[in-house]
């Protein structure tokens, strides 16, 4: 594996800039090979990162000072215009000039979203660029691919999705002929809305994926299918499910456990394993969302993401790299 360079938005999310810097420290001690650009207000995240541990690994570090933050609230497409000196646009920058290989935030989705598309640019021939982030199943992961981007998409762009996130689970998650489904409201090809109903037979047709029909919500979690297709309502509509059902699910087994003392001595003797499995829900493991379609990589990260997930999201970007996703899906496109 060789050397790779990420450069980290520390402005953006919920937590910003202690956790991002954090992650950064994180992520450098587990990698020799990673080199860090972080932009924000340079004496600040300093501070940070020296505080954290970071400078035994400062000579793998460049802080590039920033003036701007561009906030949640904000219109995405003017703040991307307006700020430009923005840790944010800042960092799409370095990546954009191949001073990174890529970017990682957990800022305002809208503004990652526009910045992928107008700094970075899509790949030629890739009509919209989704958000595929990974879902924890029985079986292990499944990637679900739109989640945020783009709202309203025609058939050519799911079965874009399509080749895109099986080029991802073949490279990155090692699947072979990864198992590619559409999301919809039964199992029968005439079932579903407008757009499935067109999109459906177009991928039945589609060489080089590995469709294997249509997938309800309640089977998704079952991890029938390795690549779950669908436009980004929808797939944002399953992501908030899966995220309310879990924290939901966790908290009637506490209730559950905590009972009485028949059901605490019962927790006693079962909490270790079931921490052990509930670990395969845990959003840190599985790092952050790529922007596919992109001529580099763009990660999306929770919101509310700490330490542990900005690392897992800077470290993930190695992988890619290494297998060289952008320029497959470019020859694929």
């Amino acid at each position: 594996m060789g050397k790779y360079t990420v450069a980290l938005d520390c402005m953006g999310g919920d937590n910003a800039p202690i956790e991002p810097v954090k992650g950064a420290v994180m992520a450098l001690k587990s990698d020799p090979d990673l080199n860090l650009i972080l932009t924000g207000p340079e004496d600040e995240i300093r501070r940070i990162f020296n505080e954290n541990g970071g400078g035994e690994n400062a000579d793998r570090v460049t802080f590039q000072n920033t003036t701007e933050v561009i906030e949640t609230a904000e219109m995405p497409t003017k703040a991307i215009m307006k700020k430009k000196d923005s840790s944010l646009v800042v960092a799409m920058n370095l990546v954009k000039h191949d001073s990174a290989d890529a970017f990682v935030s957990a800022g305002s989705t809208g503004a990652v979203l526009v910045g992928g598309q107008t700094i970075i640019g899509r790949i030629p021939g890739v009509k919209r660029a989704p958000l595929a982030p990974l879902i924890p199943t029985e079986k292990g992961v499944s990637l679900l691919i739109d989640c945020g981007a783009n709202m309203d998409s025609k058939p050519i762009n799911l079965l874009q999705f399509a080749r895109m996130g099986s080029i991802y689970m073949n490279k990155i998650m090692k699947i072979d002929n990864p198992k590619v489904a559409i999301v919809n409201v039964g199992a029968e090809e005439e079932k579903g809305n407008m757009l499935v109903k067109e999109t459906f037979p177009q991928l039945k047709a589609l060489p080089g994926i590995n469709f294997i029909g249509s997938i309800e919500a309640r089977d998704i979690t079952a991890g029938y299918a390795d690549v779950i297709v669908c436009d980004a309502f929808v797939g944002n509509v399953i992501l908030k499910m899966y995220e309310g059902v879990g924290i939901t699910f966790f908290h009637l087994i506490k209730k559950a456990y905590l009972k009485n003392l028949k059901t605490k001595l019962g927790a006693a003797l079962t909490i270790s394993s079931l921490k052990e499995e509930l670990k395969k829900f845990d959003p840190s493991k599985y790092g952050g969302a790529p922007m596919l379609g992109l001529k580099k990589l763009v990660v999306k990260t929770h919101g509310s993401s700490k330490a542990q997930e900005f690392s897992t999201s800077i470290l993930q970007c190695k992988e890619f790299k290494e297998q060289k996703i952008s320029e497959t899906v470019a020859e694929m496109i």
